[in-house]
């Protein structure tokens, strides 16, 4: 186990050698009060002082001397601020990817999808055999393709739907939300519930009541609210008058 250095008597006691260089770097930030020596190696020691800038409270300045062999003087060799221990930190750099949450992305905006997102798995494009011999028959198959909702280069996975899933289930287009436990029946029965297509839409589904909160938002099947199509009221809000004919007149245009 290596010993520790010894402090050097020489650089450990030019403290004014320290105080000039910090304060040749702190400018308006100033130097405070000296707090102790740290030895560092054989004949390197720094030197600690207070930073009395009010916003950098508990921050230090550490000067950092150095003293050849055999010299009687010691050299400044760095001057950095650094935190204390009651020293008030910037939060530790995040990647983008692990910042970003639901939401962010807004008008502008551009979100690029990783090539290996497990949320996509490849699509069908129908174009991978496009110059193979029978050109016209891909033609036919893309047209399929793109009228059954496919011709993209890549599609959910088993594992995005599930996350979905999961993610719209928990959510307040769920089953488990305050409108659900009080609404007269579940969505799957409402006039004003469009499944979704694919594998999702055996769970979900879209609402199209423009009086509720739901409008326009994927809901679960055993969803709710009190907007159901069920609920109809007992008298309609307009009286509509009778239709009248008229027999009597007649429409000389069709003589024209």
């Amino acid at each position: 186990m290596a010993k520790a250095p010894k402090p050097d008597a020489v650089t450990a006691a030019s403290v004014d050698v320290a105080l000039t260089a910090a304060l040749e770097h702190a400018g308006d930030f100033g130097v405070g009060e000296h707090l102790g020596v740290v030895v560092e190696a054989e004949r390197v020691v720094t030197h600690l002082f207070a930073c009395p800038h009010p916003g950098y409270v508990g921050w230090r300045w550490a000067v950092t001397l150095v003293r050849a062999s055999r010299a009687r003087s010691a050299t400044v060799n760095e001057v950095v601020l650094i935190p204390g221990d009651e020293a008030l930190l910037a939060p530790g750099w995040v990647p983008w990817s692990d910042r970003i949450r639901p939401g962010d992305l807004g008008p502008g905006t551009l979100l690029p999808t990783a090539d290996n997102d497990p949320r996509l798995e490849p699509g069908f494009t129908g174009g991978e055999q496009a110059a193979d011999g029978d050109p016209a028959e891909w033609v036919q198959t893309r047209a399929v393709v793109a009228e059954l909702g496919l011709g993209r280069e890549r599609v959910l996975s088993a594992f995005g739907r599930a996350e979905a899933a999961e993610r719209w289930l928990a959510g307040d287009g769920g089953p488990d939300d305050q409108a659900t436990s009080q609404a007269p029946a579940s969505c799957v029965t409402c006039g004003y519930f469009v499944r979704l297509g694919g594998g999702l839409g055996r769970m979900f589904g879209v609402c199209t009541n423009e009086y509720t909160p739901f409008d326009a938002n994927v809901v679960s099947v055993d969803h709710g609210c009190g907007g159901h199509s069920d609920v109809v009221a007992d008298e309609r809000g307009i009286e509509l008058g009778e239709p009248v004919f008229d027999t009597i007149s007649i429409d000389t245009n069709l003589f024209d």
